[in-house]
């Protein structure tokens, strides 16, 4: 392993570890404020964002057999059959939780209406849309839908199928689907739903989770972007139901990389600024965000991080309803996870209240209702994009052939620690942010951070025990003391069996500066093999193993595990930061290079064939002392 300045890397018997420069010990004078755990947490991996035959789209693009029964029974390791290709699937290795977040709008109505239900074919909608319906055209209804919420146009027509008597069976049977799924300690089926904002044609979705039971949530029926495409509007909803039925609610906005610069805006979405009131209700509820997904990855763009050579990963350039973007001008921090952090430093700065203090996960937003994030297993984000020769028809699948599906990623997953598997450890943990995001690989990541951390602790069988207790982890806040010294990071990461080995270990610092200008810094902190980090603090590549013929790789190419004790050398007491780690693993093959090589023949497009799977922990923010 290489020599990491400012960094320690222990050496062990497995070889797993080599040498690296030693830190200076880190001394006291950062007072905590996140709460330290006595017990052990535990690692569960989970998805947040899967639709069924329950939400309009999936429907409309041929998922009209995978229910939420179905998603549920899927992730807990059962074998089912593709709504699309009715073919056997089965996940090699189950998930620990698991939201069915099917769409508020129009939940249920469309799989009602092509079973003839009386009560949907007497809508105003249904007659409108009946041609389209009788020639199958699924794709014209979606555009109907789509724009008319993007427009803001005929609410009449929409409201109509969000009154209680149309809503309230298919929220039933989501809500019991959960239940009948649910396992203490085994598996935890999470209730919740979409709000699928999208003013404009920005996206502003978000994934709305619960601890609630059934029995709970049949006291309220899920909110819409029907019933207000202002988030404000849905934080009063989640603030209301919550006191009065004792539930614990946490929204995540996913794809700000579609949302044209709105998702993190330094403004409301009435155009006024961010009051402290404002922002103190927004972390009410967004405690989390949605960073890397099927449409695409939202930690940062080239554009908003030119020194960052991983910056340009997994770019989506097709907003939701249709239309391409991607210009240089049209790339907003507003849009972007790394971006938003800093502006939360800077809004905190001016009005006391940090707007965008968030955690990060991934998840998946397939609409088959089936959670697949291998590169060799990926089944399509739609029904309709199941096989490599269906994705190759482009046209057919979306009506479009500038669309290429295969900008779609295989990606990602949730990460969560706490005490034990079930609704409210699990809630829990999204609150206080103790989480983090892969792009579908089941990474290992801890980190840690605090003054009277020493880089000592690591040598130590129970440094997490020790970590805990002196320290914050991911998700935390350091205040500043009396002192300047900075505070000491420990982070382990540890490779997926069943995947690539790792490359390298970051830690990416944003910081707001004494006359308010905002700034980033990527850290190399440590690296696999030999490899030397220069005086600037760049970095050799890995050597890239990938034989595009036959997708093959060499897994052996990188470290098994890392870690390590970092202190920041650019640390100035005075100045509001935050830090996050991010694991990059070695090179592997893309879905779409298994589609190519199975295929036989080169697929269209400028399409990525290869990635770097990673791992994006939850910040610590550190806050000056007043």
């Amino acid at each position: 392993m290489a020599q990491c300045d400012g960094s320690k890397i222990l050496t062990t018997p497995t070889r797993i570890f080599a040498a690296a420069v030693a830190l200076a010990l880190a001394l006291a004078g950062l007072s905590i404020t996140s709460r330290a755990h006595a017990q052990e947490m535990q690692l569960y991996w989970g998805d947040t964002h899967v639709h069924t035959n329950y939400s309009f789209d999936a429907y409309l693009f041929g998922n009209k057999t995978a229910d939420p029964d179905t998603a549920y029974r899927f992730a807990r390791g059962a074998p089912v059959l593709h709504p699309a290709t009715r073919v056997r699937i089965q996940l090699d290795r189950p998930l620990d939780f698991l939201t069915v977040a099917d769409h508020a709008e129009a939940l249920g109505v469309i799989r009602r209406l092509d079973a003839r239900d009386k009560r949907i074919l007497e809508t105003r909608f249904a007659k409108e849309n009946k041609a389209a319906f009788a020639s199958n055209n699924g794709l014209e209804i979606f555009r109907r839908l789509a724009q008319g919420l993007s427009k803001g146009e005929n609410h009449d027509l929409y409201s109509e199928l969000q009154t209680p008597e149309i809503l309230a069976p298919a929220w039933n049977d989501v809500i019991t689907a959960a239940d009948r799924n649910n396992r203490p300690g085994e598996f935890t089926a999470l209730i919740g739903w979409e709000w699928s904002s999208a003013p404009g044609n920005a996206n502003l979705h978000r994934v709305v989770v619960s601890d609630a039971n059934a029995s709970t949530a049949s006291n309220f029926l899920p909110f819409s972007a029907i019933d207000s495409q202002d988030p404000e509007a849905l934080w009063r909803f989640l603030s209301d139901t919550a006191s009065e039925f004792g539930v614990n609610f946490v929204s995540i906005p996913h794809n700000s990389n579609l949302s044209r610069g709105l998702a993190f805006a330094i403004e409301d979405v009435n155009g006024q600024p961010i009051t402290a009131d404002y922002a103190r209700r927004r972390m009410m509820w967004e405690r989390v965000v949605e960073v890397t997904q099927t449409k695409g990855d939202s930690e940062t763009h080239p554009v908003l991080s030119p020194t960052d050579e991983f910056a340009n990963f997994e770019f989506y350039p097709f907003l939701v309803s249709g239309g391409q973007y991607g210009d240089d001008e049209e790339i907003s921090g507003g849009s972007y996870a790394r971006s938003a952090l800093k502006r939360g430093l800077a809004i905190q700065g001016e009005t006391g209240e940090n707007p965008f203090q968030f955690g990060m996960i991934g998840s998946t937003d397939v609409h088959t209702g089936l959670s697949t994030t291998g590169e060799r297993e990926f089944a399509g984000k739609l029904p309709m994009m199941a096989t490599p020769e269906a994705r190759l028809d482009r046209k057919k699948n979306l009506g479009d052939d500038r669309v290429n599906t295969w900008d779609m990623g295989a990606q990602g997953l949730a990460a969560v620690w706490a005490e034990e598997n079930t609704r409210q450890s699990i809630i829990n943990a999204f609150r206080r942010r103790e989480v983090y995001a892969t792009t579908g690989s089941r990474i290992m990541l801890r980190v840690f951070a605090g003054a009277s951390l020493s880089p000592r602790i690591i040598k130590s069988r129970n440094w997490i025990e020790k970590a805990r207790s002196k320290g914050v982890p991911m998700g935390g806040e350091l205040f500043g003391g009396d002192t300047e010294k900075p505070p000491t990071f420990l982070i382990q990461a540890v490779k997926d069996p069943r995947s690539a080995s790792l490359d390298r270990v970051q830690v990416i610092k944003g910081w707001l500066d004494s006359s308010g200008e905002m700034h980033e810094q990527v850290f190399n902190v440590a690296l696999s093999g030999d490899r030397i980090i220069a005086a600037d603090g760049s970095a050799p590549a890995l050597l890239d193993t990938v034989n595009r013929e036959n997708a093959s790789y060499d897994a052996a190419s990188g470290n098994t595990e890392f870690l390590v004790a970092w202190t920041d050398p650019v640390f100035r007491a005075d100045e509001p930061a935050f830090y996050y780690v991010r694991v990059l693993e070695a090179p592997t093959p893309r879905h779409s290079l298994y589609d190519q090589v199975a295929l036989q023949e080169t697929i269209p497009g400028n399409v990525t064939l290869t990635l770097q799977e990673r791992a994006y922990s939850s910040p610590i923010w550190y806050t000056p002392a007043q």
